[in-house]
């Protein structure tokens, strides 16, 4: 991250461009299927619901990357606010690294996470403005087998209901990489955690739909 994205914070853990005015002030995954359905009957569109969801992953492993030249794991509240959220979420943290915001390292990290076995979603901090240095999304998109413009565009559409036009500035994205789910946030813990949040609706399905041997 870069001096461009601190608006919220001092360093390069701080959000994107777009997060400079916006989360500064400022889940369940949401798979119900009804522990009281009926799967013996398939007479009302539940069990088709239900089977949509069949492979979601009930608890992933996730590693967290926060992109930073100035901060440590000791003072990185947005890594912090990922972390916690997803462990409520009743996933777990196999690991938090922390990388200077330069291109090579921020590639070599994530290229590395996405292949280890235990990690199933790598989830990253920082370096998403629009400054020279801001190269997070440059760094992590050439890696990406799928990409998901849809979560980068209701990323945006929150952060615009939250703060304002300047949401809209935002380059959050994410996708799939040799079968593991990535997420490009911002650096700001608010920007972050709101990335967090959106994310958890829809991980535990996404997991088992981008896992190598998951079902059609």
């Amino acid at each position: 991250m870069t001096d461009g994205e601190r608006g919220q914070e001092p360093t390069s853990t701080g959000g994107d461009g777009a997060h400079a005015g916006d989360h500064a002030a400022d889940s369940e995954r949401g798979h119900d299927h009804g522990a009281d359905g009926d799967h013996g009957h398939h007479d009302h569109g539940a069990d088709d619901a239900h089977d949509h969801h069949a492979d979601d992953a009930a608890g992933v492993g996730a590693a967290v990357v926060t992109v930073s030249s100035s901060r440590s794991l000791d003072d990185d509240p947005s890594g912090d606010a990922i972390a916690a959220a997803l462990e409520r979420d009743g996933h777990e943290v196999v690991t938090r690294e922390l990388v200077r915001d330069e291109f090579d390292n921020v590639q070599g990290a994530v290229a590395r996470l996405v292949k280890r076995n235990d990690v199933d979603v790598v989830v990253t901090t920082g370096g998403t403005g629009v400054t020279p240095d801001d190269v997070t999304p440059e760094a992590v998109e050439p890696l990406l087998d799928k990409h998901l413009p849809g979560f980068g565009e209701e990323f945006r559409r929150r952060s615009v209901e939250a703060v304002g036009e300047m949401g809209m500035l935002s380059r959050a994205t994410a996708g799939v990489a040799d079968g593991t789910v990535v997420a490009v946030l911002p650096g700001s813990e608010s920007a972050a955690t709101t990335g967090t949040t959106l994310l958890l609706t829809v991980l535990g399905h996404l997991v088992g739909l981008a896992t190598p041997d998951a079902a059609e």
